[in-house]
């Protein structure tokens, strides 16, 4: 059997020009060719690029929707996959294939690097050679290999913006989406992030839940918000006009529990989600996944260990 390289783009396969780093033909496939040299890249491996690609700062929910579709048609081809992706949303990619892919057979190794593999001292030679062994060992469903850490994709965040050690994860392996395999395509939902601040603006807010499908909603601590009648109303009508809206912690670890404080009572009753656990990131790709099936229901359910 085979493993599957899908190319998305990102730094990993960039070269340096005259306006800075971009996209370059024949770095990846010139990075393989070295780690097969070096007996790392053992098996037979296909390079797909999908294209056009992206810097994934553009990434769109179409990119979610092609990088499963290349999975899920090749689970009976591949032992397993490895999919090359710029740092900045790698975490929102390997959410949103955690929660795409149901049942998933085969490994899938999400992968990229802070240097080009061209630059002096790159980290992308030990990172796409950890992950073309991943491929072809790590258990099935979805995972990010990243500076020598085996991370789950469902549970990720990028926490540096320059170390080569970028990401972290809470501890858990990546569970499988139960069910038989199927692939769940995202839709195109205009989706507000909105971030708690003192003295936050309660017209303002509203307005950004007017003009949302859904909301990732940034709260204090274990899950507060100002305690202010008008953002409440804005809640209650985000949730009357069948807006989905999730709470997740500013805080980097300890999650959200609404009901300890008072101060979060609205969101209880305007019907936001408890996140539990979950970080922003797969927030943001499970509102979209619960977006087009499912709802509330499916939002606020946890479907492959993202909120414990």
């Amino acid at each position: 059997m085979t493993i599957c390289i899908i190319h998305t783009g990102g730094t990993i396969a960039m070269r340096s020009g005259p306006d800075g780093l971009a996209p370059a033909d024949g770095v990846l496939e010139a990075g393989l060719a070295a780690l097969a040299r070096a007996g790392i890249a053992r098996g037979k491996v296909e390079l797909v690029h999908l294209t056009p690609a992206i810097d994934s700062a553009n990434a769109r929910f179409a990119d979610w929707n092609r990088i499963a579709e290349a999975i899920f048609a090749g689970q009976s081809r591949y032992t397993g996959f490895v999919v090359t992706h710029g740092t900045d949303t790698l975490a929102y990619t390997a959410a949103a294939l955690s929660f795409a892919l149901v049942g998933i057979v085969r490994p899938v190794i999400v992968t990229g690097s802070m240097l080009p593999l061209e630059a002096a001292g790159t980290d992308a030679r030990q990172n796409l050679g950890d992950a073309l062994l991943a491929a072809g060992r790590a258990p099935a469903g979805v995972w990010v290999q990243f500076a020598g850490k085996l991370m789950a994709g469902a549970k990720l965040r990028k926490v540096h913006s320059h170390a080569a050690d970028a990401f972290a994860a809470s501890e858990g392996e990546a569970q499988i989406r139960a069910g038989a395999p199927a692939l769940l395509r995202f839709g195109a939902p205009d989706i507000a992030v909105l971030s708690m601040a003192p003295n936050t603006s309660p017209r303002v807010f509203a307005a950004a839940l007017a003009a949302a499908d859904g909301a990732v909603l940034r709260v204090f601590g274990a899950g507060t918000i100002p305690n202010d009648p008008a953002i409440a109303a804005a809640l209650m009508g985000a949730s009357a006009r069948g807006g989905l809206m999730i709470a997740v912690s500013q805080c980097d670890a300890g999650g959200v529990a609404l009901g300890t404080y008072a101060a979060g009572a609205a969101m209880i009753g305007a019907g936001v989600v408890d996140g539990g656990q979950i970080t922003e990131a797969a927030a943001y790709a499970k509102l979209a996944h619960a977006l087009a099936h499912g709802g509330r229901e499916v939002l606020a359910r946890d479907l492959c260990g993202e909120m414990a």
